[in-house]
């Protein structure tokens, strides 16, 4: 099953489903970019709206992106604002979504080849001065062999997944003209003694 089918299955439970992943970003990404400016964000993988409905209080002008359709019909359910605008599309293929002052791309990365065309888009959106922020599974877990996964009956489903390493997040960044402002490291319960489960960036267009 592919990338799209997967999320298109999983879109119902998602929300319902346990996962410490997608529990930690959220609170990852309100505190990243507690101090950007908001006024016009790009939602890269907006998903079922975990994070439409909070950035889209703060933001002028809201684009929320996915691949998939299903899960957006749950944003939609969520987030109705009249300043809010989703759009399906393969962000592997050139980005039409206008310019921003914030672009979010929330555990997407991991199911993306190639990472330099990404930041060499969001670098092409970004308005100088604004931000990009980038959560995604920690590749120290990756390794161990966590991935995006769920269950569709008695059927495991194992979203296909790469392993992308910090050098690979500069390298793709630095080819763009951004600059990292921020890293961290995120752990279950704050518990520094285990492996991170998620790694965050916040870089910047000069």
């Amino acid at each position: 099953m592919d990338t799209q089918q997967a999320y298109n299955h999983w879109a119902t439970s998602y929300d319902t489903d346990a996962n410490k992943t997608r529990d930690l970003e959220l609170v990852a990404g309100q505190q990243v970019v507690a101090g950007v400016d908001f006024g016009r964000v790009l939602e890269i993988g907006c998903g079922t709206g975990k994070n439409t409905v909070w950035l889209s209080q703060r933001a002028t002008t809201h684009t929320a992106v996915d691949f998939s359709e299903e899960m957006m019909k749950q944003a939609r359910q969520k987030v109705s604002a009249p300043h809010v605008q989703f759009r399906q599309a393969d962000i592997t293929q050139p980005w039409n979504f206008g310019t921003a002052t914030l672009i979010t791309c929330s555990l997407v990365l991991e199911h993306i080849e190639h990472l330099d065309f990404i930041f060499e888009q969001a670098a092409r959106s970004l308005q100088p001065g604004g931000s990009l922020y980038i959560c995604e599974l920690h590749p120290y877990k990756q390794l161990q062999g966590s991935r995006a996964r769920f269950e569709r009956g008695e059927e495991l489903v194992q979203i296909p997944y790469f392993v992308h390493h910090v050098s690979d997040y500069f390298s793709g960044a630095q080819k763009a003209g951004l600059v990292c402002t921020q890293l961290q490291e995120w752990f279950d319960e704050g518990d520094r003694t285990t492996l991170p489960r998620l790694i965050s960036f916040l870089f910047q267009k000069k």
